[in-house]
């Protein structure tokens, strides 16, 4: 209803309730008056009545007057008593203006921040029911999460001396609002005691005041009224009560206002007056009343009907007697069909309560399910984790259950959620065994490489680096909270070896170059070297040049064709000196051996399995040909093909034992 509607249903002069005698409990005051939290649990505006459980004969069963009469007065009651709250704390007259939402289907961090934004008021018991729902929602999750990190915390904590810890800043800040909103509604209750008893005190005394006034038959027509006028103006300045005391104080103050227009003599023809105005007031909100049972927002409209209830109780006077009991049926048939209207109203919000269940019901299923499969690597195992995490925030996003399964509901999701746990702990355990196990690998490796960094053998020291490096690669992974610690130990000490042999390889080129420099040199001395036809001294000289061109050095690797050149020369010498072919080859050989053993060792290794092979290979042509000339048995000794295969067999015997004798050359080379 529009504010304009509420005051134009209001009278001139405030008169009294329209309830009738029969409505009047004893003057009872003596309960002890407590504005604590608990007693303010009186009907809220979202949720009907409780109805109360009476045991009926035959006849009042087949009385459908009396089944009437109760339900009228379950709708009266829930509506006096949303009114009796609403009078008893004026904070919390705006509750329902504030939206409701479903708090269950938000996040923890959506929580936090509709915490902090609905407490920031003075009304304080205006947000009270969405505070504690937002608790409850909030609570809900975080010991569902703290649950998780538990088991996530045991399954990786063997040590049984070590206690679980979680901090969560999302639970410290919602603790700061909440105290923060407990703090103002503490000081409010406080204030509000004195200021209830206070008020109680003084409307008792009104009561008082007036109950004498209808007693006292010496009193004067005029004066009487003159202090009626003064007691209502009291009376309606004398603040809140106690919600428990509200019908009771109201209904014996109206009943002493009723005895006063009908008991004393007064001006009828006022009184008539009086009486018909109330009535027409209270006709109009009769109407009104009806206007709202055809209206689609339950909500609003019961709530203007409940001021409805309110302006006809505290606003208006009473009405002739024989009008009395008619108006006050009628206007409480329509409380009751609103009343029907709106439990028809909230039974929708249960189906779809249902419909929540049944979906949830499906997510715990689903759960379920996952927990059971086979999954035996990391990476299936984070695709179960995605899909869980997936499931949870749909539970969470689906809304509300019915009240009644709401705990057996979120158990059994628990329940299943931490079987997945249980699952998935157990797999990352054994991970976790194999994670210690190359974590010891790895600390060797990088104790071998500090041992290793500061070398000065680089020859030697070079292949084990690049082996504990790719050692390295094939160890799996460690624990994640170690893992960058033990990769920058390890990539310091093979970081500080390397650069030490890339510093020192700058000294060796420049020691190369120079080396380039002179075997340039002494090769033009050499091509121009004259032997002197004597056998012996000619073989002296080639092999001092030999060993002169030994002591020069490594060249360069882009300049070894240098090598190569002074090979050419030592064959053009050898064969004008009249030595041996094999003993030619034999020294070139040897002055090979020590250029590879000088540039890389590793190739000493590729020419010794070089060399296995050759001989190998002429063993077996040796084999062959010795295998053939047993076809030759009845030949002649002069046949032209016996004595040619006999050549090659002696051949390749030679050429044996030349192989033979540079393998031995590099076992002692290797043996050194």
């Amino acid at each position: 209803m529009s504010e304009e509607k509420i005051d134009n249903l209001l009278p001139e002069n405030n008169g009294t309730d329209g309830q009738t005698k029969n409505e009047v409990v004893e003057n009872n005051f003596e309960a002890p008056i407590q504005a604590t939290e608990n007693s303010e649990e009186a009907v809220v505006e979202d949720m009907p009545a409780p109805e109360s459980t009476v045991e009926l004969t035959d006849e009042q069963v087949a009385d459908d007057t009396l089944v009437l009469e109760d339900a009228t007065i379950i709708a009266t009651n829930a509506i006096n008593n949303a009114n009796a709250e609403e009078s008893e704390d004026e904070t919390i007259v705006g509750r329902h203006e504030i939206p409701t939402k479903d708090y269950e289907a938000l996040s923890m961090e959506d929580l936090v921040s509709e915490l902090e934004t609905i407490t920031d008021t003075d009304k304080v018991m205006s947000v009270r029911d969405h505070v504690e729902d937002i608790k409850k929602a909030f609570l809900s999750k975080y010991f569902h999460l703290l649950d998780e990190k538990r088991e996530e915390f045991n399954a990786e904590n063997q040590d049984p001396t070590v206690e679980f810890s979680y901090q969560s800043p999302l639970k410290v800040k919602f603790d700061v609002l909440y105290n923060q909103y407990k703090n103002k509604k503490n000081t409010h209750f406080k204030n509000l005691q004195d200021s209830l008893k206070a008020n109680l005190e003084n409307r008792m005394a009104i009561v008082e005041e007036l109950k004498e006034l209808v007693s006292n038959p010496k009193s004067n027509i005029p004066s009487a009224l003159k202090q009626l006028a003064e007691i209502r103006e009291r009376w309606r300045n004398s603040g809140p009560i106690p919600k428990d005391k509200y019908n009771l104080v109201w209904n014996n103050y109206h009943f002493h206002l009723e005895n006063f227009y009908d008991f004393l003599d007064l001006d009828r023809e006022a009184r008539d007056q009086e009486f018909k105005n109330n009535l027409e007031h209270k006709q109009r909100i009769i109407a009104r009343a009806e206007e709202l049972l055809n209206t689609t927002d339950i909500s609003n409209s019961f709530r203007e009907l409940q001021n409805l209830h309110r302006i006809w109780k505290e606003e208006i006077g009473p009405v002739s007697r024989e009008h009395r009991e008619q108006v006050w049926q009628k206007f409480s048939e329509i409380t009751k069909q609103m009343h029907d209207k709106r439990e028809q109203f909230f039974e929708s919000f249960k189906e779809r309560e249902k419909e929540n269940l049944a979906k949830k019901q499906a997510i715990i299923a689903e759960i379920d399910k996952l927990s059971q499969e086979q999954i035996e690597s990391h990476t299936g195992w984070q695709q179960q984790i995605e899909k869980i995490e997936a499931l949870r925030n749909e539970f969470f996003a689906t809304g509300k259950v019915p009240t009644e399964v709401n705990e057996k509901t979120w158990s059994e999701f628990k329940d299943s959620v931490r079987k997945f746990n249980v699952v998935k702990n157990s797999f990352y355990k054994e991970i976790k065994k194999d994670q210690t196990d190359n974590l010891l690998k790895k600390q060797a490796l990088i104790d071998k490489a500090n041992g290793l960094k500061d070398s000065e053998d680089f020859a030697a020291t070079t292949p084990v680096m690049k082996q504990i490096q790719d050692e390295w690669k094939n160890i799996g992974h460690v624990p994640r909270k170690l893992s960058d610690k033990l990769w920058k130990e390890f990539k310091g000490a093979c970081n500080h070896y390397f650069d030490r042999l890339k510093d020192s390889r700058k000294e060796e080129i420049a020691e190369e170059v120079e080396a380039f420099e002179k075997k340039k040199d002494f090769l033009e001395k050499v091509r121009s070297l004259e032997l002197v036809g004597n056998h012996k001294e000619d073989l002296d000289t080639i092999k001092a040049h030999i060993e002169t061109w030994k002591t020069f050095g490594k060249v360069p690797f882009n300049r070894r064709h240098i090598e190569g050149k002074f090979n050419k020369v030592l064959d053009q010498l050898f064969e004008k000196l009249s030595s041996s072919k094999k003993e030619g080859e034999m020294m070139r050989f040897a002055n090979k051996l020590d250029s590879l053993a000088t540039n890389d060792s590793r190739k000493i290794e590729n020419e010794k399995i070089f060399i296995l092979r050759k001989i190998d290979e002429v063993q077996s042509e040796i084999f062959q040909l010795e295998n053939n000339i047993q076809f030759f048995a009845n030949a002649k000794a002069d046949n032209p093909m016996v004595k040619e295969v006999k050549k090659s067999i002696e051949r390749h015997k030679d050429e044996l034992q030349t192989w033979k004798a540079k393998l031995k050359q590099v076992n002692e080379l290797i043996s050194k």
